[in-house]
């Protein structure tokens, strides 16, 4: 009876093994797959995306294109005022460089960049002096018409 237990015991163990082993095989093939689409996308793989861990990369991509890469409802020089808008708050100086790079490519002016930045720092402002004021926010809105 010992050595049916035993025996049991090493090939549930044995199997586990071989699952993570296929479980890592897999992570590496869509990992290589993920970077292969990097590239085709953008001509080279980003050094930030080539050490971000493999086991998540696959998601973080589909993220990425999906949202700068691929059509949506925003045209893609919005997106990208929009992500230096953001950016410059956060802030981040690579995402400013990349996303200004990126509007300028499609045909943002230094007049639009500069407007965009503004409103960032305007929402910032206001948004510093509501929060740190408590402004009653049901009293805001019944100031502005809302329900």
């Amino acid at each position: 009876m010992r050595h049916s237990i035993h025996l049991g015991a090493a090939l549930l163990a044995a199997s586990l093994a071989l699952d993570a082993g296929g479980a890592a095989a897999q992570e590496v093939a869509t990992a290589e797959a993920t970077y292969k689409d990097i590239e085709a996308t953008y001509g080279v793989v980003p050094t930030f995306m080539k050490i971000y861990p493999r086991q998540g990369i696959a998601g973080a991509w589909a993220l990425t294109k999906s949202l700068e890469v691929e059509k949506g409802a925003l045209d893609p020089k919005v997106k990208s005022l929009i992500n230096i808008a953001v950016a410059a708050q956060i802030p981040c100086r690579y995402c400013v460089w990349i996303d200004t790079k990126t509007a300028r490519d499609l045909g943002a002016t230094d007049e639009e960049i500069a407007e965009a930045v503004a409103q960032a720092g305007l929402t910032r402002h206001w948004s510093a002096i509501l929060n740190g004021l408590q402004i009653d926010f049901e009293t805001f809105k019944a100031e502005f018409g809302g329900d």
